[in-house]
């Protein structure tokens, strides 16, 4: 029986980051992190509910009250009905569940309407097409973000399965390899893959280590990264994560293949948060993808990262021999190989 022509026509640059949903009881330090760290907009909805903003769409950051300390799901902002359907076709067609979000989910995403689906790590998929913009003017230290049509930047995630896990942003949303980076860290080999889906060099990164089954990070993604629109946002917000007292993972550095300047920081949940600037966009008809060597030109050093430190991250990698990765095979198959 032949595949309907709805699940095979490309919606290779009709998808974007839209928002993202954290799952965490540190709520004050949350508050403070955003707001007064990086200098998002916040909004208090309850005391169990609070979002961040980026722009004018009402919710880029959804955190609700729940052990996880973790994020729980991504929001993609899909440009119109078409390429919806045509996602939403291609997941029936392969036989995965879907869910219509409740009018309450979608309102506290900022969304008309919504549609969820198992992701790889256990990280729900959703996908939308009408944001919600607010009228209220932004509240925040930043000067602004660059949101658009790159979408709102990127999730990193480390992974044992990393060509399945190509093969699901592939299947789903025509994802492209846009490159890879060779880079060894205490002495451990990684691969990370760049996938993109729209303009922006990548909005999922892969990590995957080589010849060792092991994934060193607890959480299901290793960082976030959202893209200041000046370089003194950059600089500012290095200076107040420091002041405040929140943990730095890398100094301000530089990528060797999108040309990002950014730093990380650690979150009040444990994972990393990416405050780059100045990444290139990528020109369809032009680019091929490359292997490089080392994730940064320069910079990017790890701050105060102890001997325990890398004991307890190589502990970390030993538990999860322990706990099978879900790359959810009816979307992923047999994965996809490096070009």
């Amino acid at each position: 029986m032949s595949t309907p022509a709805t699940t095979t026509a490309s919606v290779f640059g009709s998808v974007h980051l839209g928002y993202v949903v954290i799952e965490t009881n540190r709520f004050t330090d949350w508050r403070r992190f955003g707001t007064d760290a990086i200098g998002m907009h916040h909004d208090a909805l309850s005391r169990d509910l609070m979002r961040f903003r980026l722009d004018d769409q009402e919710c880029r950051f959804l955190l609700r009250r729940g052990p996880a300390e973790d994020v729980v799901a991504t929001g993609w902002h899909i440009d119109d009905h078409t390429a919806f359907e045509q996602i939403e076709a291609r997941i029936r067609a392969h036989g995965v569940p879907l869910t219509v979000g409740t009018d309450e989910e979608a309102a506290l995403r900022g969304v008309e309407r919504l549609l969820r689906f198992p992701g790889p790590k256990g990280i729900t998929q959703e996908i939308y097409t009408t944001p919600v913009k607010s009228a209220e003017p932004l509240r925040m230290l930043a000067s602004g973000f660059v949101t658009g049509d790159s979408g709102m930047g990127h999730i990193a995630l480390t992974s044992t399965r990393p060509t399945q896990i190509r093969g699901y942003f592939n299947t789903v949303f025509d994802a492209r390899l846009t490159d890879c980076i060779d880079e060894t860290i205490s002495g451990v080999k990684l691969k990370i893959r760049f996938l993109r889906v729209n303009e922006r060099h990548h909005s999922v990164a892969v990590v995957g280590t080589r010849g060792l089954p092991i994934d060193p990070v607890r959480t299901r993604v290793q960082h976030l990264n959202i893209q200041a629109a000046n370089l003194d946002d950059v600089a500012q917000s290095y200076q107040r994560v420091h002041e405040l007292g929140f943990g730095m993972a890398l100094s301000v550095g530089q990528h060797t293949n999108d040309k990002e300047l950014s730093y990380y920081a650690r979150t009040p949940s444990g994972f990393e948060w990416e405050m780059g600037w100045n990444p290139i966009a990528i020109d369809e008809t032009t680019w091929e993808p490359a292997t490089h060597q080392g994730i940064s030109i320069w910079g990017h050093l790890p701050v105060g990262q102890t001997i325990v430190d890398k004991l307890n991250q190589f502990r970390l990698g030993a538990r999860s021999l322990a706990r099978p990765e879900n790359t959810v095979p009816a979307l992923s198959g047999a994965g996809i190989a490096d070009d």
